[in-house]
Parts: structure tokens; C-alpha cells; sequence
């Protein structure tokens, strides 16, 4: 006689000592096995668009650079490349440069702390300390740029507010000689110790097909075989010149299966990558401007006058980062809108945690890297009881607001 499953309800945050922002995740369980996952976010809305609506669209970019510590020259980028949309700004080409060096170190801290992270959800913390000393020489770099460690505050409208000297440039290209020889050894640590493989390996696994059919971004998609990237297929700033190409398993000579395995060897992959990105751009960093224009008296007068909307596509170190933007002839924005990739990669937790183990449910979670900062949209109360919207009552409201957007053009 079969013996009869017995499921229970397993709930983990939304705080928790294995979550480092607050996300409810209900879990049925048999045994140590997942049958079953909800996934509940909603728990840090702060507002962020409704406050840059009431701003005007230069202080707006401090505002953006706040949705998230990790991301902040991201979002910032983005949002500054979708008003330059809107406004039909040309950016010089030395702010180009300057941005995509920025962007990489940012790229490089954001995956480093990620590795740091997920050496401590296994239970080997001399890697984790290892691999945030590494993290401490890219933010002392950002620190030597911008004077600040998170928030560098160097994107504005048109460019960018500080230059890069020529010691700074060599301080920078010998930081990224010596971290050459550091990628590797941790490339080695990661991949080819056995605690590592153990824990890592054929563990939170998304296929290319759930990849494609659940919109997964960044190197969480990437792991799992899609090759795309923004850089790769729609080249922005100095990425044009230098030829990127998204990594995958492959560029590793290894078959592609989208465990948690794959997606530690893409990052560190991207690391590298991100070496070679920097020293290009400082070798082959034009002379020129640093902003279109710079007085931001006049920069404001003119965005004071454009009616239009503009979209700005960033390759974040999580993957595409959206800002769309509405300009119409006034002081503040008339609406922004800003999409995170840990909003695209929430529903493949699913595919990726049924099947698992409790006991891997911490280091299949946090390999999408997720910023529930980032993520989080408000929760719709009505008489004080929150209230669930179908897929079909959100088509509706999608569509009543795609047509109020295009009364305001």
C-alpha cells in the first residue's frame, strides 16, 4: 500500500535571518521536500515615483540613485538616459566613456558582494571574507572617483559632474592589473571546491525554456543559456566600440544546466569581463566635454519645455533596468516609471525551488541576486483589507492608463 504524502505550511519571512530584505515566501512541504511556493513581496513600497513626480527632473536623479545602494549609478544611468531620450540630448563622448567605466566597477562590486553572500548562505564564510576583501578595493575605487563608497552622485542630464584625471586613470588600470590575478583565484575557489559543487550543482535550476517563458533577466537568464545582455544587443554610451558579448556556460566549455552552479560561474565570468571593459575605456578615453550643457540652470529651462516621453534601457548588474519618463512642459516630471530586473525574476523562483531541499532554499533564493527595494510595487487596500487583482482586471487597468498617458501627449 503507497504510503500518503503529508504536506505542511512552511513560511519564511518576511524577516528572516536568510533574507536580507523583508519577502514572504509560503512553502508547502513534504518531508524536506518543496511542493509548493507563494511568493509575497508588497513589505518596503517607499514611494520612490510618486516622490520623483514632485520633483524636478534634475533633482530626480538622487532620488533614483536611492532605490537601491547596490544599483544606485544604474538606476540613475537609466533614468538620465530616458530623460536624454525625451529631450533629445547628446551626450559627449568622454561622459560616455567615463559612465560605462563607473558602471563596470559597479557591475564588479554588486557581484562580488552577491559571491560574498552566497559563500555564507553554504556555510563557508573564509570565502565570503575572502571575497569581500576583493569588493573593498572596487569601492575604494569608487570612492577615489566620487568621494562616496554607495550613492557616487556622479551621473547628471547630459553627462557627467566630475572628470577623471590622469593619476586617477593610472590608479585605476594598475587596481584592475592586480585584480586580474584575484578573479582567477576566485574563479578557481568558487568553482572547483567540492563544498562549493556540492551545494551548488543541479540545485535551483531554471531552463532555458522557463527562462524565456518567465522573462528572466540578467545573469539569472544567462545562466540558463539565453544569451542576452543590453550591452551585446542594443550597444549604449561606450559599449558600442568595445564589442560585448553575453556570457553564458559555454564561455566556460561547460554545458549549460541553470543551477545555482551556472549562475556563481556567470558573475564571475562578468567580473573579468568587467576588468577588460575598464582598461579599454581608460586606455581609449577621448578628450572633450563632460556634459552637453553645463549650466544646469539652462538644462532645466530647456527640459522645462519639452513635451515628450522618453525610455532609458540599462544592463544592470541584475540585468535590464527600465525608467520610462514623461515630460510636458513643466517643472516636475509628469510621470516615471522605473522597472528593476528582480521584478522580471521573482517567478522563476518557482521552477527553481519546487523539488529542493529546506535546507537549500536560502542559496537557491538569493542566486537571482534579488533587491526587494527594487522590486516593490504598493498594495491595493480597500475598507483596510487588501485586495488580490487577476490577470484580467490588471490587463484593464494597464490599458485605462496606456490611454491617460496618450490624452497627456
Amino acid at each position: 500500500m503507497a504510503e500518503k504524502s503529508c504536506t505542511y505550511s512552511l513560511p519564511i519571512g518576511p524577516i528572516h535571518p536568510a533574507l536580507h530584505e523583508p519577502f514572504l515566501f509560503q512553502f508547502q512541504i513534504d518531508g524536506e521536500r518543496i511542493k509548493k511556493v507563494d511568493l509575497i513581496g508588497g513589505k518596503v513600497h517607499r514611494g520612490i515615483e510618486w516622490m520623483g513626480m514632485r520633483r524636478n527632473p534634475i533633482q530626480v536623479i538622487y532620488v533614483a540613485e536611492r532605490i537601491c545602494g547596490i544599483c544606485s549609478c544604474s538606476h540613475a544611468f537609466t533614468y538620465c538616459r530616458a530623460v536624454e531620450d525625451a529631450a533629445d540630448i547628446d551626450v559627449p563622448e568622454r561622459a560616455q566613456y567615463i559612465r560605462a567605466i563607473i558602471a563596470e566597477l559597479e557591475r564588479m562590486h554588486s557581484h562580488l558582494l552577491w559571491a560574498g553572500v552566497a559563500a555564507h548562505e553554504i556555510g563557508f564564510d573564509s570565502l565570503l571574507y575572502y571575497t569581500w576583501r576583493a569588493r573593498e578595493g572596487v569601492m575604494d575605487l569608487l570612492e577615489l572617483i566620487s568621494g562616496n563608497r554607495v550613492n557616487y552622485g556622479m551621473l547628471m542630464i547630459g553627462g557627467v559632474r566630475r572628470d577623471l584625471s590622469d593619476e586617477t586613470l593610472s590608479k585605476i588600470k594598475d587596481a584592475m592589473d592586480r585584480f586580474d590575478p584575484v578573479a582567477d583565484k576566485l574563479i578557481y575557489l568558487f568553482l572547483e571546491d567540492k563544498t562549493v559543487k556540492l551545494r551548488t550543482q543541479d540545485v535551483g535550476i531554471l531552463s532555458f525554456n522557463d527562462a524565456i517563458k518567465l522573462c528572466a533577466l540578467g545573469p539569472t537568464a544567462r545562466a540558463s543559456g539565453v544569451r542576452k545582455d543590453v550591452r551585446q544587443d542594443q550597444p549604449y554610451c561606450a559599449y558600442a566600440d568595445l564589442e560585448i558579448r553575453a556570457i553564458t556556460p559555454e564561455n566556460f566549455d561547460k554545458e549549460t544546466v541553470g543551477d545555482v552552479y551556472d549562475k556563481t560561474l556567470v558573475r564571475l565570468l562578468e567580473v573579468k569581463q568587467s576588468i577588460g571593459i575598464i582598461k579599454q575605456c581608460v586606455d581609449s578615453l577621448p578628450s572633450g566635454d563632460l556634459l552637453a550643457e553645463p549650466k544646469l540652470v539652462k538644462i532645466l529651462a530647456t527640459l522645462k519645455k519639452v513635451n515628450n516621453e522618453g525610455l532609458g534601457r540599462v544592463e544592470a548588474p541584475r540585468g535590464e533596468l527600465v525608467h520610462w519618463v514623461r515630460l510636458q512642459e513643466s517643472t516636475n516630471l509628469r510621470a516615471w516609471k522605473a522597472r528593476s530586473p528582480t521584478y522580471n525574476n521573482v517567478l522563476p523562483w518557482q521552477p527553481m525551488l519546487i523539488g529542493e531541499q529546506i535546507a537549500d532554499i536560502p542559496i537557491v533564493a538569493a542566486s537571482t541576486d534579488p533587491c526587494f527595494s527594487c522590486l516593490d510595487r504598493a498594495v491595493v487596500t480597500k475598507n483596510g483589507k487588501s485586495e488580490i487583482i487577476t490577470g484580467e482586471e490588471l490587463h484593464r487597468l494597464s490599458l485605462e492608463k496606456t490611454r491617460r498617458l496618450k490624452k497627456w501627449g
